[in-house]
């Protein structure tokens, strides 16, 4: 029984020996796997390339004389391909942008001057109409009426003046002949002066109710745009009413009002007290249409401490009623003009941590960094102050992967020619593609 169990004991060893070293073999296997990916994954640029070419320590460029080995400092990478544009001199406008509420120049609301029956309308709703234009009509009847009685008041104590003008002659004659009292006399100057101030009155009441009479047509205090019709035929209308019969809005000239920033106010009213005319422009709400052209009209006389802005109006001719009154238009007001501005496209103007920057583009074809001073800008342009000279070009696209001294290369052109000029044709992808394949044949 003994010798049947040991062949049972000794069995199980060989197994667990088996499985260990299937284990290991697992681990390094998967050890390696890992270290072949490490290392595809943090393989230099082009060391493949140089490798099969040149193979391990040769005199290429990856071996230990060439500029990939030791104090070789690498292969030089592709020449990258940029966009360039040349600075050039132009006239730029300084202008100051701001987003503004078209207002009307005069706004009135029609309402009569005297209670009545509204009796007939004049205008359409909507209506362009002039200063002095009848709208409405009241009924006049009874201020007719009232000016006749007011007529007549006046002609009976012109009479009665008349009157008492006479017999006041009659008392100063007697009074020269000594036939009359002077107290008569005096009464009687009175009673005139008295009836001068009852024709005075009377003309007065004339006049007001021919002033009442003349109040039944409603007129049209200013030229505009007449709005909607706020009461109809019949109604009773007066000077109370608070919608009126209706409403004219003054629609040329028409005033743009918008907001100026304290920093700008004195550079603003520098330029209005010299007298000069700054040219605006109403842009709608995309800045690429005009709506109309005006002129800066008048400046507020305090600043709002809660914005930091001081309210500014524009002015506007708006002979095609482009503008409405309450839109919101983009203003433009032009402060003055840079003369001979040296100007780039906003692209090429570089943001670093010691300020802007751009890049230079050289004879050889390098670039080179060159700190500047951005001056006013333009919709698509910049103006550089200080740091770049007329003619000079400078990188517009891809400078992103630029650096001091980088190579570039300019879009439509070759990679450049070899021999006396220096320059190498294996800068180019192309370039060092074909070099490679000569030295990979020659090696063979």
């Amino acid at each position: 029984m003994d010798s049947q169990a040991k062949p049972t004991l000794n069995a199980n060893p060989p197994k667990r020996s088996r499985k260990m070293v299937g284990s290991v073999i697992a681990v390094a296997v998967m050890a390696a796997l890992g270290g072949l990916a490490w290392y595809l994954t943090h393989q230099p640029a082009g060391a493949g390339g140089a490798a099969s070419a040149q193979g391990a320590g040769g005199p290429g460029p990856g071996g230990p004389g060439g500029p990939g080995g030791p104090g070789g400092g690498g292969r030089r990478a592709p020449a990258t391909t940029v966009g360039v544009a040349t600075a050039e001199k132009a006239d730029i406008p300084v202008t100051l942008e701001a987003l503004g509420t078209v207002t009307a120049a005069a706004t009135t609301t029609v309402r009569p001057q005297v209670s009545g029956i509204l009796q007939t309308v004049l205008f359409k709703e909507g209506q362009m109409v002039k200063a002095g234009q009848v709208l409405a009509q009241i009924d006049p009847r009874q201020f007719e009426m009232s000016l006749m009685q007011a007529t007549g008041n006046r002609q009976r104590d012109e009479a009665q003046l008349e009157n008492a003008k006479l017999t006041l002659n009659r008392y100063r004659t007697l009074l020269g002949q000594d036939s009359i009292a002077r107290q008569d006399v005096d009464t009687q100057a009175a009673l005139v002066k008295q009836l001068e101030g009852t024709v005075m009155t009377d003309k007065a009441a004339e006049g007001t109710a021919r002033l009442n009479l003349g109040y039944t047509k409603v007129i049209a205090p200013i030229s505009g745009r007449v709005g909607l019709r706020a009461v109809d035929i019949g109604n009773l209308v007066g000077s109370s009413d608070t919608n009126g019969i209706a409403t004219i809005t003054q629609l040329s000239p028409i005033d743009v009002e918008f907001s100026i920033p304290q920093d700008s106010v004195p550079e603003v009213a520098q330029r209005v007290n010299d007298g000069a005319s700054l040219p605006a422009l109403a842009l709608d709400r995309t800045r690429t249409n005009t709506l109309d052209s005006g002129k800066f009209y008048a400046l507020d006389n305090q600043i709002d401490t809660q914005t930091g802005t001081v309210k500014a109006k524009a002015r506007f001719a708006n002979a095609k009623f482009g503008l409405f009154p309450s839109q919101f238009v983009n203003v433009r007001l032009e402060l003055r003009t840079i003369k001979d501005a040296v100007m780039v496209p906003v692209t090429a103007l570089r943001h670093g941590t010691n300020g802007d920057f751009v890049y230079v583009l050289k004879e050889d074809k390098t670039v080179t960094v060159r700190a500047v001073k951005r001056g006013a800008s333009a919709v698509d342009k910049v103006q550089i102050a200080e740091g770049l000279k007329l003619g000079e070009q400078v990188i517009t696209e891809g400078a992103d992967r630029l650096k001091e001294g980088a190579k570039v290369t300019l879009p439509g052109q070759g990679a450049g020619k070899g021999g006396k000029d220096g320059k190498d044709a294996a800068s180019s992808p192309n370039g060092e593609h074909h070099r490679r394949n000569k030295e990979g044949a020659a090696k063979q």
